[in-house]
């Protein structure tokens, strides 16, 4: 498709829609008139309509194309069909951690040293609206300062490519990119077309986001307090752990999340992201999160997943401030991965207390840990999200479901076949 943007014009529009207002409409009002999977990544909604069906990782999943041009290869059997194609994998935090960061601070420090370091003219990243601590306020930031004060994690549904419109009235020709698996897909599919001299892609793991309103939601049926909840996660001892705005931390074991006070996944979580196969976030120059990194999360370890060159030139400018530490990886998560297929295939219903405890102390105790715990955490997404994919939206398989993900998987074709009575390959 040779579509092209359209030319700058002489004065400076308006943004093509108000991005504090979307980031607090429902899911319905959001979505309106667009395809019935879509994580609003922002590339539907102002002048890069025109590059939708090249670019939406929802329509036609270019992951491997696009990872033969970035890396002239697919993916190697063993890690990199969980983990995405990369040349080293670290674990690593900033020294000293940044203050009120999620974790030690590396995103927001990273691009903010792109700017400081005059490498970027400006960096797309995901702040808050204000008066709100979670809703996603897509900007530009084009000072350290305005990158630093995005620190912090929005776990909703962000329309940040439409700030590329920015990018163009402005006449930047230099820029980092701070987003998701389904935003970065989108963007490396039309990253020719834009005129860039350089695209610094910083890559965030991401699995279920969901609106905004939703996550209100889902915070107070998981926590005793949750509008003083600074930031939560899904942690590596398989509870969520919420930090409360006094310091404290609550913990919820993951057995005793109560999903049908949710109305169930889908009634939280969008079809988008129960149809995503790119948590790892494998098409950005680097990725940094912290699934693989040891606990406890006081100290703020993280891991990274150096991809490309740039992904190199990245790390680079940020290894004087951080201190590393060798990757750990304990346990087996093939032993109860059976157990989670037939659980897919016919869900239980939630068991009493003392069994959830039972369980809950099984995890903590003998689970999988480091590596191998975010190994067991990505083949449980893709075997969820396939199996949703096929139940809901089967006609799309083809065209969304990327050909890793069967490799990734071929170890539980047996009891795939057993459970669902249909093979694991398409």
């Amino acid at each position: 498709m040779n579509t092209t943007l359209p030319s700058k014009t002489p004065h400076q529009p308006r943004p093509s829609r108000q991005l504090a207002e979307i980031a607090l409409l429902s899911r319905e009002e959001r979505l309106a008139g667009r395809p019935k999977l879509c994580s609003d990544c922002g590339i539907c909604t102002g002048e890069l309509r025109p590059f939708m069906a090249q670019s939406c990782v929802f329509v036609n999943n270019r992951a491997e194309e696009i990872e033969r041009r970035l890396h002239g290869r697919n993916r190697h059997d063993g890690d990199e069909l969980l983990f995405g194609i990369y040349r080293e994998l670290r674990v690593f935090r900033m020294r000293p951690p940044v203050p009120d960061a999620q974790w030690s601070g590396a995103v927001t420090s990273l691009g903010a040293l792109l700017l400081e370091r005059g490498l970027v003219e400006g960096v797309i990243t995901t702040g808050a609206v204000p008066g709100t601590r979670y809703a996603p306020l897509p900007i530009l930031a084009r000072t350290p300062d305005e990158v630093r004060a995005t620190r912090g994690n929005k776990p909703c549904l962000a329309p940040t490519l439409d700030v590329l419109t920015q990018v163009r009235q402005a006449g930047l020709r230099r820029i980092a990119y701070i987003g998701t698996g389904c935003q970065v897909h989108a963007l490396r599919a039309i990253e020719d077309q834009l005129g860039l001299e350089r695209l610094y892609i910083i890559g965030i793991p991401c699995t279920d986001n969901t609106t905004y309103p939703d996550l209100q939601r889902f915070l107070q049926v998981v926590s005793r307090s949750p509008a003083t909840v600074v930031h939560h996660e899904f942690m590596q001892d398989f509870r969520i752990w919420l930090k409360h705005e006094d310091g404290s931390v609550e913990k919820v074991n993951f057995v005793d999340l109560d999903v049908n006070r949710l109305g169930g996944e889908l009634g939280v979580f969008p079809p988008a992201c129960l149809s995503c196969f790119d948590y790892q976030n494998g098409l950005s120059d680097l990725t940094i999160g912290y699934m693989g990194a040891p606990l406890p999360p006081e100290e703020r370890w993280q891991w990274t997943l150096i991809r490309t060159e740039q992904g190199v030139e990245l790390y680079n400018l940020l290894r004087p401030y951080v201190e590393e530490r060798e990757p750990i990886s304990s346990g087996d998560r093939t032993r109860g991965m059976p157990a989670y297929i037939q659980m897919l295939g016919q869900p239980r219903k939630r068991p009493p207390w003392p069994v959830r405890q039972l369980v809950a102390f099984i995890q903590r105790r003998s689970g999988p840990k480091g590596l191998e715990f975010a190994r067991s955490v990505i083949e449980m997404k893709l075997l969820r999200n396939l199996q949703f994919v096929r139940e809901r939206h089967g006609r799309l398989e083809r065209r969304i479901v990327p050909g890793y993900v069967y490799r990734a998987l071929a170890r539980y074709a047996d009891v795939y076949q057993r459970t669902f009575n249909r093979t694991l390959a398409p």
